[in-house]
């Protein structure tokens, strides 16, 4: 009996979890979120195997709540990123910084600006800053780099013309 149910729910994995994960991926725009919600709606059909009458029903019900629960924390983290942007920017900076680099902070665009005051500025890990704004680790390491390199230049420039 154990093995049939075994070999029933291989057959059904190989044969739905394809045009499931495909599907999840066009409503969430990210292969490993898609394969994540696909495996899950898989691993809770499993739970739930003997109890279930129609699991290709059930795979996707499943899906589309998974869906939309990523949906509801993106923009959870979305609304987060654009609170703590906004505190950062009008909360004053208890350490003596050179209003001159507070100022070019605030003038680097959005995509370099907000890395910043959530690394440096709120002291979260590059791990937590991606998950915020939903990019990948190394894009928010490169968005650092190239905004330390532009408040690095703008600095130089401004010393050359105080000596």
């Amino acid at each position: 009996m154990k093995r049939s149910r075994e070999e029933a729910a291989s057959e059904l994995f190989a044969a739905l979890y394809p045009s499931l994960a495909g599907w999840c991926r066009r409503l969430v725009d990210d292969d490993e979120t898609a394969h994540e919600i696909a495996a899950e709606a898989f691993t809770r059909l499993w739970a739930r195997w003997t109890s279930v009458a129609k699991p290709r029903g059930f795979l996707y019900v499943t899906a589309a709540n998974l869906v939309r629960d990523h949906w509801r924390k993106l923009e959870r983290e979305r609304r987060a990123v654009h609170r703590a942007t906004t505190e950062a920017a009008v909360r004053p900076q208890t350490e003596q910084a050179d209003p001159s680099v507070r100022l070019l902070v605030q003038s680097l665009p959005e995509r370099l600006r907000v890395p910043i005051l959530l690394h440096y500025y709120a002291d979260m890990p590059i791990r937590e800053v991606s998950l915020l704004t939903g990019r990948k680790e190394g894009t928010i390491k490169a968005d650092l780099h190239a905004a330390r390199e532009l408040l690095r230049a703008h600095l130089r420039r401004s010393l050359d013309h105080t000596l």
